[in-house]
């Protein structure tokens, strides 16, 4: 089973989510927007990634710019304000068989099929 944490509204998000479908993946969808991954989730996600909290933020979202930018904080801090602001998680984001990769661009995610 393949896993993506997908946005209808994100063209890469469609296209990483059409790409994992012509490939004969079955997907579970989850829309991070609606259904957002606790801390522990999270967390998780970005140690399969291999990278820090920080490189999973949208930094040119208007709400990370007003609320957050130039401060100083730590992961947990970072984490707690993407589940607050789940429109700062960079996606879409796939998983598979314990492996993570980030659609950016759409192609990326094929090293885990």
């Amino acid at each position: 089973m393949t896993t993506i944490y997908h946005n209808p509204r994100c063209s890469k998000s469609r296209q990483t989510l059409q790409l994992l479908e012509e490939k004969g993946e079955t997907v579970e969808v989850i829309k991070y927007l609606e259904n957002v991954p606790n801390a522990e989730k999270l967390s998780e996600i970005i140690q399969l990634l291999e990278i820090t909290p920080i490189d999973l933020v949208r930094k040119n979202e208007a709400v990370w710019k007003e609320n957050f930018k130039g401060k100083k904080m730590s992961d947990k801090e970072i984490i707690a304000a993407m589940i607050s602001y789940p429109k700062l998680i960079e996606r879409p984001i796939v998983l598979k068989n314990g492996k993570a990769a980030l659609g950016r661009p759409p192609e990326a995610v094929l090293e885990l099929l």
